[in-house]
Formats: C-alpha cells, sequence, structure tokens
C-alpha cells in the first residue's frame, strides 16, 4: 500500500514515541516532529479515518495493524539506510537527514538488495 510521505513519517514518529514513551499522545507529537497542534490534530484525524491507527478514551494513540507494518517498514528503512550512510564515511547527522529522505523513494527491490550488501559488509 503506498500512502503519503507525511503519512508514513507519522507513523514512524508514533512507532518511535511508542518505543521511548509507552504511551503515545498528540502533544508527543507536535513537540517531536515540531509541528503546530492543528496540523497534527488533522493529520491524526485523516490516519485515525484511513485506519492506521486508533485512540482510546485517554487520546492515547495507537497504531493499528495496517499503520504498524507501514511503520515498521519505514523505520526499517531509515536504520539500514543510516547506519549504511555512516559505515561509508557520511557524517552521523548527514547520514541520518538522508536516511529521512531515500526512505519514502526507494523502490522495495532497491531496499532488498541493500539489506544483503549491508549484510556482508
Amino acid at each position: 500500500m503506498k500512502i503519503l510521505e507525511s503519512a508514513e513519517n507519522y507513523l514512524e514518529s508514533i512507532l518511535i514515541l511508542k518505543k521511548e514513551k509507552g504511551n503515545v499522545r498528540a502533544i508527543d507529537i507536535v513537540n517531536y516532529l515540531g509541528f503546530s497542534k492543528p496540523s497534527v490534530s488533522i493529520a491524526l484525524k485523516q490516519l485515525e479515518t484511513n485506519g492506521f491507527i486508533t485512540r482510546d478514551e485517554d487520546n492515547h494513540i495507537f497504531l493499528t495493524d495496517s499503520g504498524k507494518e507501514i511503520a515498521d517498514s519505514i523505520y526499517e528503512r531509515h536504520q539500514l539506510l543510516s547506519e549504511l550512510f555512516i559505515k561509508i564515511g557520511v557524517s552521523e547527522d548527514t547520514a541520518r537527514d538522508d536516511a529521512c529522505k531515500v526512505e519514502h523513494h526507494i523502490s522495495q527491490e532497491t531496499f532488498e538488495c541493500l539489506k544483503k550488501l549491508y549484510a556482508s559488509i
């Protein structure tokens, strides 16, 4: 399933915040991404409408199975690309920034080949 890059970023952010904090609320995403409260609210409503997240009565945010699948995929790409870029000599900050750009546009075929290459070095 192909979704917008911004939605992928939100889902990945929710995954990361869940790992760091346990519970995730909209304000956590506002602080993590540096976006305005209204922008985050609109994005979360769209993610909820499209079945990628749910919220409980305390407004904790949870990834659905489909949301988690996308978040896991983007997070895996980010991690591997960052590590690969660092390994070839790119500075850590630049590697992470570049990984953020590439992770949304690289084909699955190319990513799988990079995973094999990375495993062999």
